[in-house]
């Protein structure tokens, strides 16, 4: 046992108990089980490599957990290459990751829920519960979240990741703990598709094919749209579109024009389509958005490509569209859980790199995913 004084994230400093994870002098006679090696973001281009402490005792309430497979995500990329996404912006040392599945260790007091031993995937935003919103059931949008990796908040790419209970979904025994990191992303799609009343019958357009744009294809497959079509600039990943289930691939070749996509989009739904889910949300795949969707559609604004646009908002009116922008999810974790163990969505496709979990395999693992037109990288993923 070692006194450390901490300053945490979520408030100020405090002395608490800890096991000696950090880098101590002493820390080579450390047994190497009780070390917690993480990747710290400390700038731009400069991930390390370091052992962050944990409280020796786990929390009321929450479980302690071995990570075995945790993925990246392109807002970790943005940190890790700009410092920074939209408003979030990194001031301090920053663990990554918040798409992440692992065994459970210990159990703090009361918790009845998990037990030690289980599989389990980790949803990485905890609200604080006293705002309306949370109330409401949509605790995305409170503002007290705390989520994974989002600043000042640490991430779990660490090999030990304190979390609350109920924020811990046991993973079905077919699932690896892979599927059970693709939840987090999948959670998004999900959510997207609720948002933008997905369901049969519906016809749907999907703007941007990197992860998350897949990711909700395989969901609107799921949710029994009856057509869907993707586009994306690059042609890269339009062949696994296909094969999660895309009627329509569409390479858009003019990157900043939305005209080509617009008529692409009306050549292969009559009316345009009833449903556009934007996962880019840059100024043209906004507009073409607008001009392609059908009268009375919904348009779900996922991508956070650009903070500020110049776009055709009379066709809002015109048409009478309902315009909507797409945060995070709330209780998706079961459902999409559900889904994978059914094998209405296979996740599997996405993943093209893997790694293991040491400071050469972090870095060669942000470089790849940041270098996705040139690595054919999709989905990026650690596991140990």
């Amino acid at each position: 046992m070692a006194l450390f004084r901490l300053r945490s994230a979520f408030g100020q400093a405090s002395v608490i108990n800890v096991r000696a994870f950090s880098s101590a002098p002493a820390l080579a006679d450390i047994p190497d089980t009780w070390r917690n090696p993480a990747a710290v973001l400390h700038g731009i281009d400069d991930i390390r490599f370091e052992d962050m402490p944990l409280p020796d005792q786990v929390a009321d309430g929450h479980v302690r957990v071995q990570m075995r497979a945790v993925g990246i995500c392109g807002s970790d990329v943005h940190y890790y290459k700009k410092g920074r996404v939209g408003h979030f912006v990194v001031n301090a040392p920053m663990i990554l990751g918040h798409e992440s599945a692992g065994d459970i260790v210990e159990v703090g007091q009361g918790v009845t829920s998990r037990q030690v031993g289980e599989r389990v995937a980790l949803e990485p935003g905890v609200p604080c519960w006293s705002n309306r919103m949370s109330r409401q059931g949509r605790y995305n949008l409170d503002p007290g979240v705390k989520f994974f990796a989002t600043p000042p908040v640490h991430g779990s790419l660490a090999r030990y990741v304190d979390h609350p209970a109920d924020f811990c979904f046991k993973l079905p025994d077919a699932l690896s703990y892979e599927q059970g990191a693709m939840v987090e992303p999948l959670s998004n799609a999900v959510h997207a598709c609720r948002r933008g009343g997905v369901g049969p019958g519906k016809k749907v357009a999907i703007l941007g094919a990197g992860p998350i744009g897949l990711m909700v294809l395989a969901a609107a497959k799921a949710f029994s749209a009856s057509s869907v079509a993707i586009t994306d600039i690059r042609p890269d990943n339009l062949p696994v579109a296909k094969q999660l289930g895309a009627r329509h691939a569409l390479h858009q070749s003019n990157p900043t024009s939305a005209t080509e996509t617009v008529e692409a989009l009306k050549a292969v739904f009559a009316d345009g389509p009833d449903i556009v889910i934007d996962c880019v949300g840059f100024e043209s795949t906004i507009t073409t958005a607008l001009e392609a969707v059908a009268p009375g559609g919904r348009i779900v604004l996922v991508g956070l490509g650009a903070e500020k646009c110049c776009v055709p908002t009379m066709q809002t009116v015109f048409k009478e569209i309902d315009f909507m922008g797409s945060f995070r999810y709330t209780n998706t974790y079961p459902t999409c859980l559900d889904l994978l163990e059914e094998k209405k969505i296979d996740c599997k496709p996405l993943i093209t790199h893997r790694f293991g979990f040491s400071q050469d395999d972090v870095i060669n693992g942000f470089d790849t995913a940041a270098a996705a037109g040139k690595t054919g990288a999709i989905k990026v993923m650690f596991n140990w």
